[in-house]
């Protein structure tokens, strides 16, 4: 039991010190998204020093707000500044961390999180006091911020890393088989595989209409023939026709019932069909998680988003940290015996399972 006589002033003053650390690098990451938003942080890695107003043409953008934006990347430590000229520059060793040109090496598209997340903070305390959940529909951007993130992770290492991860798959695919993607989101992975494989045939579920708008009109574009996207709620669903192929890219713990997706999935599965279910790598158990890189940040994300969509739903709320324990679990369940789990270089946030009945 703590008391008075236990107060260690020296840890009060540290803790102190860490909160005002947190206060700032909150602010830092909300003015990193708007850097990543506007261009900034792109337009100033192909400059040399300059002065605000330079930048701001640069980036055709307003130099009062650019100047101050500066000032705080400059504070925050991000932007340096010349002490005699005046002049801003981002480093080259900044810009390998915040430019488009760095692909999944960019925390520009992983900054806008935190104003996304931001904007649902009232309807997320109403939750706290009288339960359910926030759905997607009153989120600002997130399918637009969800799109970029997956085109880092997933579409950059789709053919070169993630498929080779399935021993054979890309030799079926070449021949022609039919291939379910769960979650599919603006359908970016799924075109992708279409355009490269024409015999073979995909179709794209996902529970929001949003994305799928997109989807369908880069499919268009592109005149793809062999590729469909469908609005529907796997929640309580019946088996498809069976699939060679079934893939679900961050997908699985946000639904209203994983343990009746990953059923659903089992079930619509051939027999000598695969799964690759790409999904968050961390613990079921938070002391687990306590060196976790991103554990504040993933813990962050599920209570305003993951956990609370799925509540919005009446569901489970497993939650982003739902952990590869449990994931293996709920897989058992389902039916499936054989699952392996990967690692990948380029992405340290995920656990890449391949499995199989």
């Amino acid at each position: 039991m703590c008391t008075l006589c236990d107060f260690n002033a020296a840890k009060s003053e540290g803790f102190a010190e860490y909160l005002l650390d947190t206060l700032n690098h909150g602010a830092i990451s909300l003015m990193v998204s708007v850097g990543h938003r506007t261009g900034l942080f792109d337009t100033m890695s192909t400059m040399e020093p300059a002065t605000s107003d330079a930048i701001a043409q640069a980036s055709g953008l307003n130099e009062r707000y650019v100047r101050e934006w500066l000032n705080t990347m400059v504070v925050g430590r991000i932007v340096e500044i010349g002490e005699a000229s005046g002049l801003y520059w981002l480093p080259p060793e900044h810009a390998a961390f915040l430019t488009r040109a760095n692909g999944a090496d960019n925390f520009g598209v992983f900054a806008q999180y935190i104003p996304v997340l931001a904007s649902v903070e009232d309807e997320i305390i109403h939750s706290f006091y009288n339960g359910g959940g926030v759905g997607y529909k009153n989120y600002s951007r997130f399918h637009q911020v969800m799109a970029e993130d997956s085109g880092l992770t997933v579409l950059s290492s789709l053919m070169s890393t993630i498929l080779p991860l399935v021993p054979g798959m890309t030799d079926r695919l070449e021949q022609g088989i039919s291939v379910l993607d769960i979650g599919c989101g603006s359908g970016k992975a799924l075109n992708l595989l279409a355009e490269t494989y024409p015999k073979s045939s995909f179709t794209g579920i996902d529970l929001c209409e949003e994305p799928l708008e997109v989807a369908t009109k880069d499919a268009a574009s592109k005149g793809l023939k062999n590729v469909q996207f469908k609005q529907k709620d796997l929640t309580n669903a019946v088996a498809d026709e069976g699939y060679h192929f079934i893939t679900a890219f961050d997908a699985i713990h946000d639904q209203a019932r994983p343990d009746n997706v990953l059923q659903y999935i089992h079930d619509s599965l051939k027999e000598d069909g695969v799964f690759l279910m790409q999904d968050i790598d961390a613990s079921e158990d938070v002391k687990n998680n306590m060196d976790h890189p991103m554990g504040p940040l993933l813990y962050t994300v599920s209570t305003m988003h993951c956990m609370t969509v799925s509540l919005a739903q009446g569901g489970m709320g497993l939650g982003t940290m739902w952990g590869t324990e449990k994931a293996n679990r709920m897989l058992k369940e389902a039916g499936f015996s054989m699952i392996k789990e990967n690692r990948l270089e380029h992405d340290p946030q995920n656990c890449y399972f391949v499995v199989t009945k």
